[in-house]
């Protein structure tokens, strides 16, 4: 009724399981050490909310917090600086409907984001801005 068991068989298992386990955690851990969120922003009409960069498949992103308000002005858009004061305008906030641009790809051409702003588009005014400690590459 009971066969045999190999000892070193179900030892050789074990161990193999255990080190798939390891280097499934290692990768979360890596993806989770890659996400860095800025200070909250603060400006005229922006304030709260944080943003967080990550890096998905060696393309930079940028996602809002769940806390970010959209601010009710004509055209607030992505803007990003980076480490040499160089702006970046990128997507406009509100698309179609209700929906909102919360997360951006960044173009392969910004070396760093120093800040990411939310700027109006239409009154040419900067509405927010959220800092990191130091540029991000």
């Amino acid at each position: 009724m009971f066969e045999s068991v190999d000892m070193n068989k179900v030892r050789s298992v074990f161990i193999c399981g255990i080190v798939v386990l390891a280097i499934a955690l290692a990768g979360v851990c890596a993806s989770a050490a890659d996400a860095i969120t800025s200070h909250p922003f603060a400006g005229t009409k922006v304030n709260g909310g944080t943003v967080t960069l990550t890096t998905d498949g060696g393309n930079k992103v940028l996602t809002l917090s769940g806390d970010f308000v959209v601010p009710q002005t004509p055209d607030p858009h992505w803007q990003v600086v980076d480490s040499n004061g160089n702006v970046y305008l990128l997507q406009r906030l509100p698309i179609k409907g209700d929906k909102v641009n919360t997360s951006i790809t960044l173009p392969s051409y910004i070396p760093d984001v120093a800040r990411v702003q939310i700027w109006c588009a239409f009154a040419e005014s900067l509405l927010g801005e959220a800092s990191f400690d130091a540029p991000v590459n």
